[in-house]
């Protein structure tokens, strides 16, 4: 049971973060806090940093200095006097394995069938019974509308099809945190749609989910917060309706103008 103090953790927060690649510095101060059951999109021009942030959020990329928790913790990070110092890839596993990710490129394994793939990592990292994960399996499967598809391996697939066995393996190790980047880009137009309408019914659920992406129907349509991020900083951030219906910096105004 989930105690009136735990509800008021945000579960996302971000204090100054900045990420450097080499001389590159990509993120140049990101705060944000993400609430509990909240649905925030992440938009920005290509090279803005925005899948930058995912990745750090998860710890599959590591901070150059700032402060990122997920649900009071640290994912990657124990702090001992005030400093961060890293965690062994054993701990990072374990944390890492409460936050779900669905990438661009579906990242299927391509020598197992769909049931497998998503019941490999209930399996190898939370060592669950096959049988349990199984069930589990066939039950997002069903929910994403791929019920008929266990036994096809990923090539007999669509694209569209991949990302929503994406998204069933993210949510078979329930996750308390749905990152998305760009799950539609890689998409044919014509199947854009269908992992959309996944997304929407999973935001109805009530899980926290942070969504970089340029479906602008989609932000407006289902996020509570739209962050606009370009040039490694939040430039503009609000409900749907502020954002992009009617930004207040000339670069969002910009921005939203091209995009729709």
């Amino acid at each position: 049971m989930t105690t009136v103090n735990e509800a008021k953790v945000p579960m996302v927060v971000a204090e100054n973060v900045h990420k450097s690649f080499g001389h590159i510095e990509v993120l140049k101060g990101i705060d944000l806090t993400v609430s509990k059951g909240e649905v925030m999109t992440l938009l920005g021009p290509s090279g803005s940093g925005k899948s930058t942030f995912l990745r750090l959020i998860n710890h599959l990329e590591t901070m150059t200095s700032g402060r990122l928790a997920v649900d009071g913790k640290y994912v990657g990070y124990k702090e001992i006097n005030g400093r961060l110092h890293e965690l062994r890839e054993r701990e990072v596993a374990e944390r890492r394995s409460e936050i779900g990710m669905v990438f661009q490129r579906f990242n299927l394994f391509p020598h197992m069938n769909v049931v497998e793939n998503v019941i490999e990592a209930p399996v190898g990292v939370k060592r669950e019974k096959r049988t349990v994960a199984r069930d589990r399996a066939m039950t997002l499967l069903e929910r994403v509308g791929l019920q008929d598809k266990t036994h096809a391996y990923p090539a007999q697939l669509s694209g569209g099809q991949q990302q929503r066995v994406a998204i069933a393996r993210a949510l078979a190790m329930e996750p308390k945190l749905m990152l998305f980047d760009e799950p539609t880009s890689a998409l044919d137009p014509e199947l854009v749609g269908e992992v959309l309408d996944v997304m929407k019914d999973l935001a109805s659920t009530g899980i926290t989910m942070i969504v970089v992406t340029h479906e602008m129907g989609f932000a407006k349509e289902v996020a509570d917060s739209v962050v606009f991020i370009d040039g490694g900083v939040v430039v503009e951030a609000g409900p749907p309706e502020q954002v992009l219906v009617n930004p207040q910096h000339p670069r969002t105004q910009g921005f939203i103008s091209k995009v729709l």
